[in-house]
């Protein structure tokens, strides 16, 4: 089996993930653009924006802009969403596909910017009902990295006190009340997403529904 834990490996899976949401969306019409997304208030086009910020921000930038905010994420993130909304949906995706193949980002944590897009790309494809999922072991180095530590969501944080495991691959971490479900679900789910608690079950999933529901 092909190693997926080196920085090229995981480049190289950001980049077809990309790329296959960029697919996925070119099928939307006007009306599914503008639908909530999974992500807060933003709307699909919005979270295909930030994807955009996320893949065109390196260390420098990052830096700069989060000072310009005082060192407020949301506000740093609302501005550079904004960069990259385009006038209409064709073109934040035009935008969009101009990046599937960046490997610029804000720190050395490819599995962190990994995440970005496996998780952003679910935010928008379960509201519109899109089945496209990422491969297992794709999935696999993200929930790991999710579950030691606390990035760029409190994933740690989510899921400490409870073992999770999953069922369609290797992954399993924590000891505590068990969560079980599919290697996307449970890294959802540690991303703060409830909706993903659906796709759960054991004796943990309450404790972790309630994490998902906090702000």
């Amino acid at each position: 089996m092909p190693d997926t834990t080196t920085r090229e490996h995981l480049w190289a899976a950001a980049h077809a993930e990309r790329a296959a949401l960029a697919d996925d969306l070119a099928e939307l019409d006007e009306g599914q653009w503008t639908q909530p997304s999974l992500c807060g208030r933003w709307s699909v086009q919005e979270v295909v924006a930030h994807l955009s910020a996320a893949a065109s921000t390196g260390r420098a930038r990052w830096l700069v802009s989060m000072i310009g905010a005082r060192f407020d994420a949301d506000v740093h993130n609302a501005r550079r969403l904004t960069e990259h909304l385009g006038s209409t949906p064709t073109e934040t995706l035009q935008r969009f596909r101009t990046v599937v193949d960046s490997t610029t980002a804000p720190s050395g944590h490819t599995a962190a910017w990994l995440g970005e897009v496996v998780v952003h790309a679910q935010d928008v494809r379960r509201p519109l009902g899109l089945p496209g999922r990422p491969p297992v072991p794709v999935v696999t180095e993200v929930a790991r990295f999710y579950a030691a530590r606390d990035f760029a969501v409190n994933s740690r944080t989510a899921a400490a006190g409870l073992r999770l495991q999953a069922d369609d691959g290797p992954f399993a971490a924590g000891e505590g009340p068990l969560v079980t479900g599919t290697t996307l679900a449970l890294t959802m789910a540690m991303a703060g997403r409830a909706a993903f608690c659906e796709d759960l079950t054991g004796p943990g999933v309450r404790v972790l529904r309630e994490r998902c529901a906090r702000p």
